[in-house]
Order: C-alpha cells, then sequence, then structure tokens
C-alpha cells in the first residue's frame, strides 16, 4: 500500500502472523499544514485481543493528533487500564522547525536512512504501556528533505534491515521488495512503514 501526500510520501506493509486472521498491529498517520504524525501500536500477544488493545490505541492519537509526542503517549497509557498492554510508537514530523520527535515503548523500533545512505536506529524504551505510570524518553532531531523513516513492529528482524535495499532512495520499491521476501513464514505480526521526507 501506498500514498503520497504534500510533505511526505508513504508505503506501507501489513501481514498476520501466519495462521492468524487479525494482525495484532494498528498503525495510523495523518499530515496537516504543520506536521505529520505516525504511530505502530502493537497488542501483546496476537489475535483479535491483542487487535482491541492496538486498535484502542490508535484511536486516541487519530482524537489527539495535535498533542505532543509525550502527551499522546500518557493518553493511550491511561486508555490501556483494565486491557491487555501495547508496545507503541509514534513519530511526528514538525514541518516548520525541521525537526522530529518520536517515542518508542517496547519493540516497535524506527531507522532514519540519510539521503547519502547513512543508517541510524532509535533504541526504544523498555516494556509496554497497560495503565501504569511509567517514565519514558522523547528523541528529537533534524530532517533534512530526502530523509527517510522506517517504523516497524517486531515482525521485521534486524537480519531485514540490515539488507542493501534500504539504502534506495525510493521507499515504495523498499517496502515492495521488503513484501516478497517470505512474508508467508513469519511467526510474528508484521507491520513495516517507510515514510520519505519531501522537504521544502
Amino acid at each position: 500500500m501506498s500514498f503520497e501526500k504534500d510533505g511526505v510520501q508513504i508505503a506501507i506493509h501489513q501481514i498476520a502472523k501466519k495462521g492468524n486472521y487479525h494482525c495484532g498491529d494498528s498503525y495510523f498517520y495523518t499530515e496537516t499544514d504543520d506536521e505529520f504524525v505516525c504511530a505502530i501500536a502493537d497488542g501483546l500477544g496476537s489475535g483479535e485481543y491483542a487487535k482491541e488493545s492496538s486498535d484502542a490505541v490508535i484511536e486516541i492519537i487519530q482524537s489527539n493528533i495535535h498533542a505532543s509526542v509525550e502527551q499522546l503517549v500518557k493518553k493511550c497509557n491511561e486508555k490501556l487500564w483494565g486491557k491487555r498492554g501495547v508496545v507503541l510508537g509514534i513519530l511526528k514530523l514538525h514541518f516548520q522547525s525541521k525537526m522530529y520527535s518520536f517515542s518508542s515503548i517496547g519493540n516497535i523500533g524506527m531507522m532514519t536512512v540519510s539521503k547519502q545512505g547513512q543508517k541510524k536506529r532509535n533504541i526504544p524504551n523498555a516494556g509496554y504501556l497497560a495503565g501504569y505510570k511509567r517514565s519514558f524518553k522523547v528523541v528529537q532531531e533534524k530532517i533534512e528533505a530526502g530523509m527517510n523513516f522506517y517504523m516497524f513492529s517486531d515482525g521485521v528482524k534486524d537480519a531485514d534491515l540490515s539488507h542493501a535495499l534500504f539504502l534506495n532512495q525510493n521507499v515504495y520499491e523498499v517496502i515492495n521488495q521488503y513484501a516478497q521476501l517470505n512474508d508467508e513464514s513469519r511467526d510474528d505480526d508484521t507491520t513495516l512503514i517507510g515514510i520519505c521526507y519531501q522537504g521544502d
């Protein structure tokens, strides 16, 4: 699946764990005049109940897109009281300041690839969200035109990310090629979102 907005190009691949009808991962993205917001939530375990928790978190983000990343994580955590927990990653690209903000709790990862081909992995905060108060950090760094962001759930393996295909500047081609890599044998729900910041 691929889309193009004014500020970004987006390509998405998602598949449920082998043998499951429901994918426990949920995602959301939107673009306003000022920013681009993207999130992946992965309900603990897999199947229908995992999907219920991840969907609840995504609904919170959809309803509060102008909140900061820190505020969004806190609101999502509050929503999960009494539900199955989730791991969560939220990315915001701030068009005016040319900065991005990212936070991840649990095994939702993000890798950036500069136009020059330099890869950088962000280290998630340990644990998961389940309604209990917890500390976490928000990474804030500069963005440049042509910079690619890859957000992913734990169905995407380290060996996948080391593949040379991620050096391709075209996120559509990267995601399409990735989708052909043995997805039928995946042992976990898999979501991979490629985002290219277009710049001015």
